[in-house]
């Protein structure tokens, strides 16, 4: 009775998440340049101007900054970007005056929010259970996570002026780490089995940014371990429309 009810329970976990992904195309993901071009042809020049895209209400997106001088995060409208300052200091500021190499970005009005399960604190596992709990959905779509990180690490992208890239090697030339301990933050994640190269790196099927909520701190995120049974996890849900 017990394996039947655990394995109900999973189907309904399942359904909810396709349910919730049956996105409309105003949700869907919008991209913009590769990640592989810049990384392997050197193509820094923004191909996209934030400030042109004309609807900013519920938008959200990640990239880098064009010349790979930093990081971009939209939330919900807001668009911050990310500089280099020292080793331990940055400049977190809102704006859309921004161009990047390469971006992902959707118009995202409502979300359907589940509790994440406490085991699933490190960026493998929520790859793994994102991917296990979607299998039927459409793809890509990026997400959000809301929550505690009792451990995390970024960087941001920080290429020196007239520096040339032909390798991902070169790309993360003048790359700064920052360390982020016990901070409530919001993550913007894209995910997707088909877009390695194109929007993930070669051994991912994620890109994520964080911030945190006083937005002091945002970066392009590497390492992470979610505080057990404190982290929200926010899908997108379709647009319903009413006929008469």
């Amino acid at each position: 009775m017990k394996y039947q009810f655990s394995f109900l329970l999973i189907l309904l976990i399942q359904a909810s998440f396709v349910s919730s992904l049956a996105q409309d195309p105003l949700s869907r993901v919008k991209l913009v340049g590769q990640m592989k071009d810049v990384m392997w042809k050197g193509e820094l020049k923004g191909k996209i101007s934030l400030d042109t895209i004309a609807d900013k209400q519920h938008l959200y997106g990640i990239g880098p900054v064009e010349y790979l001088s930093g990081e971009i995060l939209i939330i919900d409208g807001k668009s911050y970007k990310s500089t280099v300052i020292s080793q331990t200091a940055m400049r977190v500021e809102e704006t859309f005056n921004l161009k990047a190499p390469f971006f992902g970005y959707a118009h995202i009005p409502a979300w359907q929010e589940i509790m994440l399960p406490p085991s699933i604190q490190t960026i493998e596992a929520l790859e793994v259970y994102l991917d296990q709990q979607t299998k039927q959905a459409p793809r890509p779509f990026l997400f959000k996570l809301s929550g505690i990180a009792e451990e995390a690490i970024i960087h941001i992208v920080n290429l020196p002026q007239g520096a040339t890239v032909r390798s991902p090697q070169d790309a993360h030339q003048g790359n700064v780490n920052y360390m982020i301990s016990d901070q409530s933050v919001d993550i913007v994640g894209f995910f997707s089995t088909e877009h390695k190269t194109i929007f993930t790196h070669h051994d991912t099927f994620l890109h994520l940014h964080l911030i945190t909520s006083d937005r002091q701190k945002m970066g392009h995120l590497d390492q992470v371990r979610l505080k057990s049974g404190s982290v929200k996890l926010y899908l997108p849900i379709e647009k319903i429309t009413t006929r008469y």
